[in-house]
């Protein structure tokens, strides 16, 4: 709430001070003061260089649209069909490359010009373009100047959500395989497509936060490490992957009546283990100290290893094929990802297909 306040009281900052100087601009331009407020207004935006892009990018927008009504001008008197020849060009235009926020103003500067500027357009065309630079540059530096804001916080925050959501979903799945089957416990496993939204979300914030500190002069005073939130949101993204993937797994294998797959009663509990130790390992990331961390990746990793040597060692007593080891190899590439100075190598799920990030 407090970012759209802010946004809302610097607009309106902006507009004032547009429309107090637009009476003082030379010419013809100062007979149209009231698109100097509605110049500094499309200006407005959440960072600085928004601000920049979009105002530029508008005032581009507002001259094609004015070319556009001269040439209907020089086609003599508007009619229905000049006017709808050049609001069709004006359409065409909207979609050139890189207009990005100025294409929506090619038809609309093109018909102002034919509605208002009646029978002296040149007067009216300057003084509007002229105007709307104006506010546009007042726009821009009220912006840069009145706490330009910055998300660094937010993308943190967001980073630390994400990890403690992915944490969660082990230890439930974790609980879960500890209980009788089919457990009493299931919101898990309809959390998948929850978690990949999470993350979706999470990248947004990061390159929201990447976004504030372009041109923005407080990032000297509030310097972040972008590249590690990047780095992290990455692992992260990883991470979410592969416990979608274990989700999938064990949800099919509880309830799916067509799974060919199970998990073997006595490998259940230290699978269990595995899940909630991994889970205490993305935890400790958030929170703890890293000889902590790196303890608690430690135990993760022996767990893992443990219930795979001891899976290799005894022989398959069971008519279906088993899921634990799917899911531990899951697990490993998870602590490839969180255990601290062990970068994760590419390598792809069961099915063959690379996770996704």
């Amino acid at each position: 709430m407090w970012p759209r306040l802010q946004l809302a009281l610097k607009a309106a900052l902006a507009a004032g001070i547009a429309f107090a100087i637009a009476p003082f601009m030379p010419g013809s331009a100062a007979d149209y003061p009231y698109y100097a407020p509605l110049g500094a207004l499309v200006a407005m935006y959440e960072n600085v260089a928004g601000s920049m892009r979009q105002g530029l990018q508008t005032l581009v927008g507002l001259a094609i649209g004015v070319g556009l009504a001269f040439m209907l001008f020089s086609l003599g008197e508007p009619t229905p069909l000049t006017v709808a020849v050049v609001m069709g060009l004006g359409v065409v235009l909207a979609g050139l490359p890189r207009i990005g926020s100025g294409r929506d103003w090619i038809p609309t500067a093109a018909l102002l010009v034919l509605l208002v500027g009646g029978h002296n357009p040149d007067s009216f065309s300057f003084g509007y373009l002229f105007q709307m630079g104006v506010g546009v540059t007042v726009g821009i530096i009220v912006n840069l100047l009145v706490f330009p804001p910055l998300h660094f916080r937010a993308a943190a925050l967001s980073i630390a959500e994400l990890r403690q959501a992915l944490a969660q979903q082990l230890w439930d799945m974790g609980k879960a395989l500890k209980e009788s089957w089919p457990p009493e416990h299931e919101d898990w496993a309809r959390r998948s497509d929850a978690l990949a939204a999470h993350a979706r979300s999470v990248r947004f914030a990061v390159e929201k936060a990447d976004a504030s500190r372009q041109a923005n002069p407080r990032r000297r005073l509030h310097p972040r490490d972008l590249d590690l939130d990047y780095r992290n949101l990455r692992d992260l993204e990883r991470i979410t992957f592969h416990v979608q993937d274990v989700t999938q797994v064990l949800a099919d294998v509880i309830w799916a009546d067509d799974t060919p797959f199970v998990v073997p009663d006595e490998y259940a509990v230290p699978l269990g283990d595995a899940l909630t130790a991994v889970g205490d390992v993305l935890r400790a990331t958030e929170e703890d100290h890293p000889d902590r961390l790196a303890e608690l990746a430690g135990l993760a990793d022996a767990a893992v290893q443990e219930l795979t040597a001891r899976i290799g060692s005894e022989p398959h007593t069971h008519d279906a094929p088993s899921a634990v080891e799917s899911i531990l190899v899951s697990l490993h590439r998870m602590l490839r990802v969180a255990k601290p100075g062990q970068p994760e190598v590419q390598q792809t799920n069961p099915s063959g297909t690379p996770p996704a990030g």
